[in-house]
């Protein structure tokens, strides 16, 4: 059904999208398509084994651990929004999407990247209290403050997700019905729709900056007293644990925080495609393939339980 618009256009209601990806040729479709099978699985791979190194390891039942076995969970789930219809569109000629499968795709990945932008600033907050408050962080880091932590963690994503949803769905799409993007973004979405959206381009905006600013403030606030705590450290050797234990958390929130910040926290008419599809690349596959190596690479506790739990296996 369809009724004719002041401007001539066809006001339609959309029942499936095209989502447009990256333009490749046939020798390339294939090494593509390998590559981000390897990427997918390789990164559910590895935050499966981080959850299994937490939970079979004594030595890591401690908050930082605690959170970091949820960013694992959370990355799972994060790229099999994702990247699974990525892979397949990459060699399909039907690169169709339903509208209901868009937008649920949207909540699904809107809900994950607001939960993990405030769970990275929670896990800087418990890195503040382990260095800056050593004697009282047993005290303060309690199972029941974590548990509430994580759980304000969901409820924002969750929150914010369905406040931007509610926004996006209720806007019409005309003639166009192509995305030029590899999954359903919102301003993909905004872009194409032929019905006023500056209200919903302006919560979208309103949202993402508070969504990533407040959490970056904590992170940066927490890391400005954790660098004065540090300094004060008569020896280097205690320096350098103390950097030690936080090295792995700011180099993942640099990657994700910086790539995140270019795609979202600016406005609708700033949007370029081709750098916004490369960068989203970035913090849609590579980052949360990263983002394990890092913490095992760089995190001593982790990789000493690493080694018990294959040499225990074996």
């Amino acid at each position: 059904s369809f009724f004719c618009r002041m401007d001539g256009r066809n006001e339609t209601k959309v029942m499936y999208f095209i989502l447009l990806g990256f333009p490749t040729t046939g020798e390339l479709q294939l090494l593509l398509f390998s590559a981000l099978l390897l990427a997918y699985l390789l990164t559910v791979l590895e935050n499966f084994l981080i959850i299994l190194i937490i939970r079979n390891n004594h030595s890591l039942q401690k908050p930082m651990y605690f959170f970091l076995g949820n960013l694992s969970f959370l990355e799972i789930w994060y790229v099999s929004v994702i990247e699974p219809k990525m892979i397949v569109d990459v060699l399909s000629h039907d690169k169709r999407i339903s509208f209901q499968g868009c937008m649920a795709q949207l909540h699904f990945f809107v809900t994950f990247v607001c939960t993990e932008y405030v769970l990275l600033a929670v896990m800087a907050y418990d890195r503040f209290v382990a260095i800056c408050k050593p004697l009282r962080y047993p005290l303060i880091m309690s199972h029941k403050l974590c548990a509430q932590l994580l759980a304000a963690c969901w409820m924002c994503g969750l929150t914010t997700s369905s406040i931007k949803l509610s926004f996006i769905a209720s806007l019409s799409f005309c003639d166009v019905d192509r995305i030029n993007h590899y999954f359903c973004d919102i301003s993909p979405l905004l872009n194409i729709s032929c019905s006023d959206s500056s209200l919903a381009e302006l919560v979208d905006f309103t949202l993402a900056l508070l969504v990533i600013m407040l959490p970056l403030c904590t992170v940066v606030a927490s890391y400005i007293c954790i660098l004065f705590t540090v300094l004060k450290i008569p020896s280097s050797q205690g320096r350098q644990k103390a950097f030690s234990t936080c090295s792995s958390h700011l180099t993942v929130v640099i990657l994700f925080y910086s790539t995140t910040l270019f795609t979202y926290a600016h406005p609708k008419l700033m949007y370029t495609y081709r750098a916004n599809k490369v960068v989203s690349v970035l913090y849609t596959v590579v980052v949360p393939l990263l983002n394990p190596l890092i913490y095992c690479l760089r995190n001593k506790e982790v990789r000493v339980a690493m080694r018990k739990t294959f040499t225990c296996r074996r």
